[in-house]
């Protein structure tokens, strides 16, 4: 099972010349995480992409909000909304996941315990 990413419309990834494009290593990583878990089963697509047109659609009302328009952010939102809602996380752990990660130094992608070995 893949996910249908032949989508159109705001909810569709942004693309050139037909290839997915991520801007930080981090966006491919986000995606994959999302579509590795729609293919486990976790969710299902349609519940995905409801979750992510949320997000856009309240980014849309609120343009101000966050700075500009990041659409790998609004992705990794809904994903973390799909996540909750199904009680796989909760709320709270992935804040304090999320404020681990931002005390790390810049362009540390790997745990310190990984980089020591």
């Amino acid at each position: 099972m893949t996910a249908p990413l032949d989508i159109e419309g705001p909810a569709a990834p942004p693309r050139a010349n037909g290839e997915l494009v991520f801007a930080e290593p981090w966006e491919g990583r986000a995606f994959a995480m999302a579509v590795t878990l729609y293919e486990a089963g976790a969710f299902t697509w349609p519940r995905f992409q409801a979750a992510l047109i949320a997000r856009i659609a309240a980014r849309e009302t609120a343009p101000t909000q966050d700075g500009p328009y990041h659409y790998y952010r609004l992705w990794l939102a809904a994903l973390e909304d799909v996540l909750v809602g199904l009680c796989v996380v909760s709320t709270e752990e992935l804040n304090a996941r999320a404020h681990v990660l931002t005390q790390r130094l810049p362009g540390h992608d790997h745990d310190r315990d990984i980089e020591s070995l």
